[in-house]
């Protein structure tokens, strides 16, 4: 066996059998739009929540307020990128999602603004964002409530810990797997719509909820080795490491 044919693929078929499994994938898949259509109509008809903080960030010309955050559109969407004031940079995998990002221009053509939100001083931020060559929106949030009240920034002694809709007590059944979700920084994404001047909560997604972040995820869904992480039901053999590894 040649060292190529020792490498961990796919079977090998005729091009008649390939046909009929992929028409078997082809209904599986049609059926997953389907669900996905559904699933974002349901999204679509949340209810919204009015904010009553006037939350206060740092951004490159001074203060801002969420509702500058907008911009004069209609929605906000905001990524928590995880950034502890005391790290020296941010978030490894968070800073790959923004680095995949493409062109969102469209979001403009929509009604709607992009930002990123950390709670790391702003010199921090900026020095980041020069280093990365990011042209994105990106302010501190560091003396403000707001990642302890998205839940973002995990601290017991400023309120009981929750992330990704789970409590303190559900959280603690999962430590011996998860432990860091007990503390510390996360990463989240959160929608805000405005009317007028008062601002509303729509939606907000964490962990794998903001792998809509980048298209890379989606590409490598279509190849064989997928993405290569230890959730995924592959063949014995195929290239893995750790999820967010």
């Amino acid at each position: 066996m040649s060292t190529e044919n020792a490498v961990a693929h796919p079977e090998i078929v005729t091009q008649e059998q390939w046909l009929s499994e992929r028409l078997d994938l082809l209904t599986a898949e049609k059926k997953l739009t389907q669900q996905l259509d559904r699933v974002n109509a349901l999204r679509r008809k949340l209810p919204m929540v009015r904010l009553e903080k006037d939350y206060q960030f740092d951004g490159p010309d001074g203060k801002l307020s969420l509702l500058d955050l907008f911009e004069g559109r209609r929605q906000l969407i905001v990524y928590h990128f995880m950034f502890d004031p005391d790290w020296e940079k941010g978030c490894g995998g968070c800073t790959g999602l923004i680095n995949a990002m493409g062109d969102l221009s469209m979001l403009h053509d929509r009604d709607t603004t992009f930002a990123l939100i950390s709670r790391a001083p702003l010199e921090k931020l900026l020095k980041m964002k020069a280093d990365q060559g990011w042209n994105r929106t990106w302010v501190s949030s560091f003396e403000s409530d707001f990642n302890y009240d998205f839940h973002v920034t995990l601290d017991d002694k400023i309120t009981p810990p929750q992330y990704n809709y789970r409590t303190q007590a559900e959280l603690q059944q999962r430590q011996n797997d998860e432990p860091y979700f007990l503390s510390g920084e996360m990463h989240g994404m959160s929608v805000f719509f405005r009317l007028g001047d008062e601002i509303y909560h729509t939606y907000s997604t964490f962990a794998r909820g903001c792998e809509g972040l980048t298209n890379a995820y989606s590409l490598l869904d279509i190849t064989p080795y997928g993405r290569q992480e230890d959730f995924e039901d592959s063949p014995v053999a195929w290239p893995q490491k750790p999820t967010y590894g």
